[in-house]
């Protein structure tokens, strides 16, 4: 069997399941967050911290409560991993330092997940399993209950009311992560991933990045579950999932994508049934899946269709690539972990040709929105959306309107700020690292690769992505504090915009369709969010990018 033909029986299979789960799945997350009937662990979560679940909480509430749990988040994080040497399970491991601590606090708080540092040289089991895993749990119930709460913005009418954000958090994380999380591991175990609990004298030494490290034990399998749920990009070894430990099998690598993109596509299932509309729900998953075929297909052509003698006669661009998985399936999970917020690798994104790493790229200019993270993936195309009937309204010559309420110029403004807060951040970001020395250092290339790599962290630590070029050494303070402040204010601004204009939309009243109203359930819509969507992120960042891969693409 060809490669090529390898690659679309891989790829198809992938449309196919994920197919097959949309409608079951989306309707499961719509009963979980629709529903009244608590569950006594639940009730005995929300006395513990206090929560009055019946009680439902206006925008700035809601918010108020993202925010503090968030924060209450990084604090103990970040104080578990300074003091991780007086704690149990530490394996020997100093304290982590201090501008490490703050980076590692903010990425796993903020479901960006991005690593500075090696997991199994770093961390003790205590610090994984009471920090790391839990926030790969509740960071992305986070995500997923600010896109609901969005969701009812659009849903209801003439109240200030958006849901509570307590009751939105547990019933994500017991009601669908842990669940999900619990079955994969279980696959995962049975194809080959470790599942076991050691100590600092059960090393397996192994040869990674050129170097001997040692590997200790640990709860391998359930961490990859989580991480692989469109969640979490960091890993418990420095290869990620390239290991064989954390990626056993080419069937292990199918089923680390299918969990990527899960609940992120069925998501729209749930969007459609709570608005009243599953044709809504489709155009939105419509507007994912042509993006996310699109990106596939090009990151496809770019990496085994490179010139080159070496990569004409093997057949692909092979450096950097696993030899398991093979590049067309390693160019499919790469092209899926950065169009979500996962940021998981299982080859190396700095081997690519200049093309094939200026998609992954560009994936995550899109905003992770194709599906996108858990929770905002589905908000982040709701805001392209609303974007775009503001367009075509004005293209006409009237007010726009999207699910019946109507788009005016305080909930456009909201649209735009949350929009612009990456651009900026990345732009900025990026700037200020070639611009110091500190940044500069950094870089293992020069030239237009080693751009590409400093641009290529900065939208990785915006989009709340996670992954890494691996040319680029951030375990410095300039770029372990400069990153985590673009994870913060890339996750919580964005958010803060997104749940404005949820309760501006839930005061609305339902206005009328019309012969003048556009319809937002058929293709033609579809076309117009893609349009839109890439014509917007290629005006912003095309310049960065011409810098970058595509000035390397041109010499190369």
């Amino acid at each position: 069997m060809s490669t090529t033909l390898a690659g679309i029986i891989f790829i198809g299979s992938l449309v196919l399941a994920l197919a097959v789960v949309y409608r079951p799945l989306g309707d499961y997350m719509y009963r979980v967050y629709s529903g009244t009937r608590h569950t006594r662990v639940e009730r005995a979560i929300y006395r513990l911290i206090g929560a009055r679940p019946d009680a439902e909480q206006t925008w700035p509430v809601y918010a108020r409560s993202v925010l503090a749990f968030s924060v209450l988040s990084i604090l103990f994080l970040y104080g578990l991993q300074r003091l991780q040497n007086h704690l149990l399970l530490s394996l020997g491991f100093p304290p982590v330092k201090a501008d490490q601590a703050w980076n590692t606090a903010v990425s796993f708080v903020t479901n960006t997940n991005w690593q500075s540092y090696s997991g199994e040289s770093t961390m003790g089991h205590l610090v994984q399993m009471a920090g790391l895993a839990v926030q790969n749990f509740v960071s992305a119930a986070v995500g997923m209950a600010v896109a609901i709460a969005l969701v009812r913005g659009f849903a209801r009418k003439r109240t200030d009311r958006l849901g509570n954000f307590w009751v939105d958090l547990v019933r994500g994380s017991l009601r669908i992560l842990l669940p999900i999380a619990f079955v994969g591991a279980l696959v995962l175990i049975a194809g080959g991933l470790v599942q076991n609990f050691g100590d600092a004298n059960d090393h397996v030494v192994n040869t990674l990045a050129g170097g001997h490290q040692a590997i200790t034990g640990g709860p391998v399998a359930s961490q990859e579950a989580i991480k692989e749920l469109g969640t979490n990009g960091g890993g418990f070894y420095n290869a990620n999932s390239a290991h064989p430990f954390e990626n056993a099998a080419p069937w292990t690598n199918w089923l680390e994508i299918f969990l990527i993109l899960l609940i992120p596509f069925a998501l729209c299932r749930t969007f459609g049934r709570m608005v009243g509309s599953d044709r809504q729900g489709y155009a939105i998953v419509s507007v994912m899946a042509t993006l996310a075929i699109i990106s596939v297909a090009l990151v496809q052509v770019f990496q085994l269709m490179h010139h080159g003698t070496v990569p004409t006669a093997v057949g692909g661009a092979t450096e950097g690539v696993e030899a398991r998985f093979g590049v067309s399936n390693s160019g499919t999970f790469a092209a899926a972990t950065t169009l979500t917020s996962t940021g998981a690798v299982d080859s190396f994104h700095d081997s690519y040709t200049s093309l094939g790493g200026m998609m992954t790229m560009f994936n995550m200019m899109l905003g992770e929105v194709a599906p996108g993270g858990t929770g905002s993936g589905l908000y982040g195309m709701l805001i392209l959306a609303v974007i775009t009937v503001f367009v075509a309204g004005l293209m006409v010559g009237r007010t726009p309107e999207y699910l019946g309420k109507k788009i005016g110029s305080r909930e456009i403004k909201l649209a735009s700020m949350y929009f612009l807060i990456t651009p900026i951040l990345v732009l900025v970001g990026t700037g200020v690292g070639m611009a110091t020395r500190s940044g500069r250092d950094g870089m293992l290339n020069h030239g237009a690769h080693g751009l590409s790599e400093v641009l290529y962290a900065f939208t990785s630590a915006s989009n709340n992505n996670g992954s890494a070029f691996a040319g680029l050494t951030v375990n410095t303070v300039f770029y372990d504090t400069a990153l985590g402040l673009c994870m913060a204010l890339g996750r919580f601004l964005p958010m803060i915009f997104v749940l404005a204009l949820a309760g501006s939309l839930a005061r609305q009243g339902q206005a009328p369709e019309s012969d003048g109203t556009l319809p937002t359930h058929r293709p033609q819509f579809v076309g117009l969010v893609v349009g839109v969507t890439v014509v917007l992120v290629a005006l912003t960042f095309l310049p960065a990018l011409a810098l970058g891969p595509l000035a390397e693409g041109i010499h190369s």
